[in-house]
């Protein structure tokens, strides 16, 4: 194991052990609740408190944040029947005020905590939807929305999962917040769909 230090970008450092970066993702949406939630309390990258189960926080200063979290339920609204023995989704949330949040500091966590594997599937994944579309901002506009206007993001469709990419922007155009999630591929026509509706 090779004593590695995680620098999201050029911030958010976490000292970390590390097996290898090309090591294969041993729990992914689709899998047993209890298995994924073994897998977190080993990786490395994760290391989750004794309190902490499928929800991981950490804080770098009060300016820079992580999570990680795994979930039952599908990215969006809620929906009736969802089985409770899966995983659907998880998703690594980044916050930084003082260097900011990218796609791409957010395409690099991916790959740190998931491997190469799963960034070849996320890099050749075809884009389904990206966003703010212009009805999307004239809906923002029309309902006084604002977040709406500053939130950019994108729906990919790979051949082994689903990828949702999401940023928040500041008015002076600066990603502070934003989120990459994978999920199973059959919820992303849900999630396609409550998104072009926003």
């Amino acid at each position: 194991m090779n004593q590695i230090k995680w620098r999201l970008g050029t911030s958010l450092t976490l000292g970390l052990l590390a097996c290898s970066f090309s090591s294969r993702a041993e729990a992914l949406p689709g899998q047993p609740v209890a298995e994924v939630a073994t897998w977190m309390q080993s990786q490395p990258t994760i290391q989750p408190a004794p309190n902490e189960t499928l929800l991981v926080r950490r804080t770098d200063s009060p300016s820079r944040r992580f999570s990680f979290q795994a979930s039952i339920t599908a990215p969006g609204r809620a929906t009736a029947g969802d089985r409770k023995d899966i995983i659907r989704s998880e998703t690594i949330t980044l916050f930084d005020t003082v260097y900011g949040v990218s796609q791409a500091r957010l395409e690099e966590a991916l790959g740190i905590i998931y491997g190469e594997g799963l960034a070849q599937d996320y890099a050749t994944a075809v884009p389904v939807l990206t966003y703010p579309t212009p009805e999307m901002l004239s809906r923002a506009e029309s309902a006084d929305l604002p977040l709406l206007r500053f939130t950019e993001g994108e729906l990919r469709q790979g051949n082994r999962f689903g990828y949702w990419v999401e940023t928040v922007q500041t008015p002076s155009g600066k990603a502070q917040n934003g989120r990459i999630t994978v999920l199973l591929l059959e919820d992303l026509p849900k999630l396609t769909a409550e998104l072009e509706r926003r």
